[in-house]
């Protein structure tokens, strides 16, 4: 996104203080943008909250008293929003039948919920600048993943709301985008073990071609850019897009073969 005049434009990224939430402040900043990030509280975001024109704001997006705290607080200071990132989000690997259902229902609050919530209470302030919603999903979100039933229920789940709320917010000049990364490597073998097999996500060792946080951001920066729709983040994104809807039983034995390889 290319540095321009006017107004400082100013963007919210839930999960901000991760590696891709990161690299998208970094480059946001770069392009002359105010940043709010909103993250749970630790080392990470209190690095990034030293950068300047980075607001850092520490909350669970899964409680709603703290989310709201947040979104208030963000909103007295700035009752306008040109871009919400919906980047917040867990990643639970391994066989159905070795989780439990709580890692389910966990996945959900953070990867669906959260984001939903968040959509809710910036909607206004979005209309408002005529600005843009941005759901970052996964080819989990369109496609089958092997060992992540969770998490690939959880990211079809969350392309359904925002596919949906694009229609509803088209009317009031809103965009509403969709990101779709293959694999981000933020942690890769370490895996911030959140209780119950749950992890952030960018830790899998199973995953192939991996993109670092900074080539996904220009990708979907750009994609943001140009008004796309879906914003496939890879070359293995871009095949499993048009792969699975061309041929998705084709796409699940490959699939299948290279997780397991």
């Amino acid at each position: 996104m290319e540095k321009g005049g006017g107004p400082l434009k100013t963007a919210v990224i839930t999960g901000g203080a991760g590696g891709l939430g990161q690299a998208l402040t970094h480059d946001l900043l770069r392009a002359g943008w105010h940043v709010v990030v909103l993250d749970l509280p630790g080392p990470e975001l209190d690095r990034i909250a030293a950068q300047n024109g980075v607001t850092a704001l520490a909350s669970d997006l899964c409680r709603e008293e703290d989310l709201c705290e947040a979104v208030g607080s963000i909103l007295k200071a700035r009752p306008s929003i040109d871009l919400v990132i919906y980047n917040a989000g867990l990643t639970l690997i391994g066989a159905f039948d070795q989780q439990e259902m709580a890692a389910h229902r966990k996945l959900f609050e953070v990867n669906y919920f959260a984001a939903v919530s968040c959509a809710a209470l910036f909607l206004e302030a979005v209309r408002k600048s005529k600005g843009t919603h941005l759901a970052v999903s996964s080819v989990a979100g369109f496609a089958p993943l092997t060992r992540r039933t969770a998490y690939a229920a959880s990211k079809h789940a969350l392309e359904g709301f925002f596919k949906s709320l694009r229609s509803e917010e088209r009317p009031y000049g809103v965009r509403v985008q969709i990101a779709a990364p293959s694999f981000v490597g933020t942690n890769i073998g370490r895996p911030d073990d959140q209780g119950n097999g749950l992890s952030r996500p960018g830790a899998a060792s199973d995953a192939v071609d991996i993109m670092t946080p900074e080539q996904a951001s220009a990708v979907i920066l750009r994609g943001v850019s140009k008004g796309a729709d879906m914003i496939p983040v890879g070359r293995v994104a871009w095949m499993a897009w048009w792969l699975n809807g061309l041929v998705p039983r084709l796409y699940q034995r490959v699939m299948e073969r290279k997780i397991s390889d």
